[in-house]
């Protein structure tokens, strides 16, 4: 899908129509979704300028990822999709800076995207320019990954309480509820990382703008806000490092806890085996099958085996009591 964006009104919005043709010469930005060979060709008439393919973009090199070709400059970052799904992707968006026009290529629907384009719709922006949109974008994309480290740490927050503070018969656990703590550390941890390469990525996108030449000069407030976007990344990768820190302790609690639980469990069979041993000693000898047994012949005999049973499995039980083994 191809949208194009000119300054209408003092502001910028989307053309209703689209002949591929001939474009709109004052578009401001030219956003590339899921693009088809002829609308390729279209904006590359346009633009001038090579349209790279999905398998350029997914290139992991820094040379494939951040390029100057005939005079645009060429940025691919991963941006953070899904990420209020139970799944949650890193999708690669080339940024083309061409003279004054910004394209954006993208196989996904990063909410930025949407942010950005209803901002420009219906706030005046005058002298708009691709530079501009370019730097709202990223800033759009920097909150949005802000957004979701802080929702992601509530979360964990919250796995944390009720590993450490569970209510009520909670602290006790069973299997589903322990399964379903794991998973939901599973998920943070994914999404933390999957942020923090994101913002990675961003930051070297950052990076490579603040290097002026090949007819790209930022005025003194568009600088400024680059410095405040390098800095803002800087700090959100720190506080993604360190949930994914704080994620791996509360993991190891939670192994902890339940070690601890199998612990107690096994405790309780060894105790009880040990309890039952005396009594199934004493019930195996009057279980013997030997002609003389004096003890068969008594009229109290079955009660005095009950009772010496009795006291052997109150013996041990009280012997741990004492000991404060239970």
């Amino acid at each position: 899908m191809l949208a194009l964006f000119a300054p209408v009104d003092s502001a910028l919005k989307r053309a209703s129509s689209l002949d591929y043709d001939a474009l709109p010469e004052d578009t401001v930005w030219i956003d590339l979704e899921r693009p088809t060979p002829d609308e390729d060709r279209a904006v590359e008439k346009l633009a001038g300028i090579a349209v790279p393919t999905r398998e350029d973009m997914q290139e992991i090199e820094i040379s494939s990822r951040l390029y100057i070709e005939n005079g645009a400059r060429y940025m691919t970052a991963s941006l953070m999709c899904g990420a209020d799904t139970t799944s949650p992707r890193l999708s690669p968006v080339t940024f083309i800076l061409a003279g004054k026009r910004l394209v954006t290529v993208r196989y996904d629907e990063p909410r930025p995207f949407a942010v950005i384009e209803n901002r420009l719709a219906r706030t005046p922006s005058f002298n708009a320019t691709g530079e501009t949109v370019l730097l709202e974008l990223l800033d759009a994309v920097i909150d949005r990954c802000a957004d979701i480290l802080e929702r992601a740490g509530a979360d964990v927050d919250d796995v944390s309480r009720e590993i450490f503070e569970p209510e009520g018969s909670a602290r006790t656990g069973h299997q589903k509820r322990y399964s379903e703590i794991l998973i939901a550390i599973g998920r943070k941890g994914d999404l933390v990382s999957k942020v923090r390469e994101s913002l990675v990525s961003i930051g070297r996108l950052v990076a490579f703008l603040t290097v002026e030449g090949e007819g790209l000069k930022w005025p003194k407030d568009s600088r400024t806000q680059l410095k405040t976007m390098q800095r803002d990344v800087i700090s959100l990768t720190d506080h993604a490092s360190y949930l994914s820190n704080k994620i791996t302790f509360v993991l190891d609690a939670m192994l902890g806890v339940v070690n601890l639980e199998q612990n107690n469990i096994i405790k309780l069979f060894s105790v009880m085996a040990v309890v039952l041993m005396p009594p199934t000693l004493i019930a195996s000898v009057y279980g013997m099958n030997f002609r003389l047994m004096p003890e068969l012949q008594w009229e109290h005999g079955y009660p005095m085996a009950l009772g010496m049973m009795l006291c052997a499995a109150i013996g041990p039980y009280m012997f741990f009591k004492w000991k404060k083994w239970l």
